[in-house]
């Protein structure tokens, strides 16, 4: 993947646009504020009195779940189908080492979907920046790396006050996310795509058979958010084989329902070796409105 480095960050207390440092070990802003860059080489953009917690977002232990299952390859249809989207829209855009295609993943978890991208990308330019409020999956992001140059920012953040300018990002995914369509709206380019990706009615059903003692009726589908357009939607769809305990144990721990499920759920899942279930996912592209005058109109 040609790759552009992505540089559009903000600071997270004032809003001024962060610089790096001349040997890129720090990034600071005009009001005195610096952040250095942790040894793995990502950035902690998420000062303490952004906090709900200690240490906020998905423990060490579902990171580490989360890693194993998805390298397994289970997903990987569904990455397949997310990275298409984007780079579809990346044709469109007549992408350039001088007009790349920047692209932010929030919450993006221990980086798989982005890695899965980049790897997708062979001729798009793309560059590319990923966050969520888990330290610890930041870290695994890092760690794991996405390209040779190393280009992909990873930094700690939160979705209700993201870091990055306003209207410097083409492409915002949330996968599987807690969504603030304000902050969205607020960081796209005006046209910039939005990605949203949800379970389906369907998804895991089999699962939440096994540690619920019975399904509540599916809630109705959230209206759309304002100011966006709404694109053609799109659906993953398969059945899924977990041939162990340990990948069954992995799919339980990276989700809500580790939390949610009654503990005698949770044990009757523990106890199994082999799992088949489905994977029902909907991909929602959204075209952020761009305005002109008074009327709103679409690009």
């Amino acid at each position: 993947m040609p790759s552009v480095a992505f540089n559009h960050l903000q600071c997270p207390i004032e809003g001024e646009a962060l610089y790096p440092s001349e040997h890129g070990l720090s990034w600071s802003c005009s009001n005195g504020h610096s952040f250095d860059v942790a040894k793995q080489g990502y950035l902690n953009l998420l000062p303490v009195q952004q906090k709900r917690s200690k240490d906020p977002g998905d423990s060490k232990a579902m990171v580490s779940a989360r890693r194993e299952f998805l390298n397994s390859g289970f997903y990987q249809p569904l990455a397949k189908s997310i990275a298409e989207e984007v780079l579809r829209y990346a044709e469109q855009q007549n992408t350039s080492a001088k007009n790349p295609l920047r692209v932010l993943d929030a919450g993006c978890g221990e980086g798989y979907y982005l890695r899965e991208l980049v790897e997708s990308a062979r001729t798009d330019y793309l560059s590319v920046a990923g966050f969520d409020i888990s330290k610890w999956a930041v870290l695994s992001a890092a760690k794991q790396g996405v390209d040779a140059e190393n280009t992909v920012r990873w930094f700690v953040a939160s979705n209700a006050q993201i870091p990055v300018q306003d209207a410097s990002v083409d492409v915002v995914l949330c996968v599987f996310g807690f969504p603030v369509y304000p902050e969205f709206l607020r960081v796209l380019k005006p046209g910039g795509l939005l990605i949203m990706v949800d379970p389906g009615q369907k998804h895991l059903r089999e699962l939440r058979e096994v540690i619920y003692p019975d399904i509540k009726p599916e809630k109705p589908e959230k209206p759309h958010p304002e100011f966006f357009h709404v694109q053609p939607p799109l659906s993953v769809n398969y059945a899924l084989t977990l041939e162990s305990a340990a990948e069954i144990k992995n799919l339980l721990a990276m989700t809500p329902h580790l939390f949610r499920a009654p503990a005698d759920g949770k044990q009757r899942a523990n106890a199994l070796n082999e799992l088949t279930v489905t994977v029902d996912v909907n991909i929602q592209p959204l075209r952020k409105m761009i305005a002109k005058g008074i009327q709103t109109t679409f690009e």
